[in-house]
């Protein structure tokens, strides 16, 4: 059985550096892509959830910007947390379990969730510390 297409941004962090907080896959799921859902952040999510957050949106503004961009590679679960606030369709009707959907970033509300993705000079965030 062959899988999915999917496209893969290459040059997209793989993982967020030092942790195992993934931001991409490796290849397409068989059974097809997983459904992005609204994930509900809570005040008392672990300080590391909160830092993968940001440095996922930090990834995404770097690689992106304003431009709509498609799903492809990029992980489900962590474009979850994000998605409904952050991350938003820039399609109608949007297919929430298709790697080609499509995605914007809401860059209002994403710098004020996270302002220090925005920063000019985003310590830690270093092309050269991405793991791809």
């Amino acid at each position: 059985m062959a899988l999915p297409d999917m496209h893969k941004h290459r040059g997209f962090p793989g993982r967020l550096p030092g942790t195992d907080f993934q931001f991409t896959l490796r290849r397409a799921n068989k059974k097809g892509a997983t459904e992005i859902i609204r994930r509900e952040r809570y005040a008392d999510r672990r300080p590391a959830d909160r830092r993968a957050d940001a440095g996922f949106m930090a990834a995404l503004w770097a690689y992106f910007g304003e431009a709509p961009f498609e799903r492809g590679n990029l992980d489900a679960g962590r474009l979850s947390w994000l998605f409904g606030r952050e991350v938003v369709p820039a399609e109608d009707p949007f297919d929430p379990a298709s790697y080609e959907a499509l995605l914007r970033i809401n860059v209002d509300v994403a710098r004020a969730s996270f302002p220090e993705a925005f920063a000019e000079d985003v310590t830690g965030w270093d092309d050269e510390d991405w793991e791809e």
